[in-house]
């Protein structure tokens, strides 16, 4: 295991045994005077899913579209099966195997399932004609293969964040994409949802693609991935198998010190009654939500995707009407449907 607590930042190993299907060499990339990458590496092997993590400006987005083709790096190299590859635009990381699903995907919403995944490369029978059977068949068979079941025939629009990202994985394996982005794959999802995707990565896996994973909830990151690469200020860091590490230690690796451990918080600490909520309804959205926040507290309101947590935000807020119940605060009644009632209130 990589000694992350030493005083030298650990750079990534060249000890694995199979040639990379991606690697990514002491790369740089500036926009004007920003420094976004300094000089990051990366190898992705082929059946194995890499997680790549670090704090908000590390780099990862920069290496993202680097690996998309967006952005070009300004020194280093990428390798695609030992051969050195230009990136130069989306299309030519496409054609060269490369494939990213981004946390929202941007498809079609008035094209079906099976339009979306074929969009640009239809398949077309004499004459120039869509061949629509043919293209039923193709995603059918893409979705029989990661198990899921989506209708090649529904609209694209009304379809969950997740849904979407099984469209652009079914668009990748169509393309035979050797190489796998998913960038914040999870954040939208619930934890059904997650577990599909799961699923979807091991086949992913078992047919040999190599799976760049971006996340910031460390838990998923040992729960699906097998190689972990930390990012810290633009720079390479860390890179090690999964299982040789702990949270603490890949936490230490991205924030570049200790973190204190966390004090349990005592109910002694917590003052007077700030905001009360008491059973707040609106019809169709939410109903009977009570919960009272104390001064020196932080509450927590959770939920799966569609639960009414943010219905509930934007009601206590005036944003919303609601229907029934009271928002109190500091004891005095809240105006409905008044923003400028809500910042005005002083506690």
């Amino acid at each position: 295991m990589s000694d992350v607590g030493s005083d030298h930042d650990q750079q990534v190993g060249t000890s694995r045994q199979a040639r990379p299907v991606l690697a990514i060499e002491h790369v740089s990339k500036s926009f004007g005077a920003v420094k976004a990458v300094i000089d990051a590496s990366l190898e992705l092997t082929a059946g194995e899913a890499h997680a790549l993590v670090g704090e908000n400006g590390a780099g990862k987005s920069t290496i993202v579209k680097m690996l998309a083709g967006v952005h070009q790096p300004d020194t280093g190299a990428l390798y695609m099966d030992g051969e050195v590859v230009q990136l130069t635009s989306p299309a030519n990381a496409r054609d060269a195997g490369i494939a990213v699903v981004y946390q929202e995907p941007t498809l079609f919403p008035d094209l079906d399932v099976a339009e979306n995944v074929f969009m640009g490369r239809m398949p077309r029978r004499t004459g120039g004609r869509v061949d629509r059977p043919a293209m039923l068949e193709q995603v059918n068979a893409v979705m029989d293969r990661l198990g899921v079941r989506l209708d090649p025939n529904r609209l694209t629009r009304g379809l969950s964040i997740a849904d979407q990202q099984l469209i652009e994985i079914a668009k990748a394996l169509t393309l035979d994409a050797k190489v796998i982005v998913m960038d914040e794959p999870t954040a939208a999802l619930s934890s059904a949802e997650v577990a599909r995707l799961y699923r979807v990565m091991e086949t992913l896996r078992a047919e040999g693609a190599a799976i760049v994973f971006i996340s910031h909830r460390l838990d998923e990151v040992f729960a699906s991935c097998q190689q972990v690469s930390v990012m810290r200020d633009g720079r390479s860091v860390l890179s090690s198998p999964a299982d040789e590490l702990t949270s603490d230690q890949l936490v230490r690796a991205m924030v570049g010190r200790d973190i204190a451990k966390r004090q349990g918080v005592h109910e002694s600490g917590s003052g007077d009654v700030v905001l009360k909520v008491d059973r707040l309804t609106r019809e169709g959205k939410f109903v009977d939500i009570s919960f009272e926040v104390r001064a020196g507290e932080i509450v927590g309101l959770a939920g799966l995707v569609g639960a009414g947590r943010t219905e509930i935000a934007q009601a206590i807020f005036g944003i919303d009407r609601y229907d029934a119940g009271s928002v109190t605060v500091s004891g005095a009644p809240l105006k409905k449907a008044s923003p400028s009632a809500a910042m005005a209130s002083r506690s």
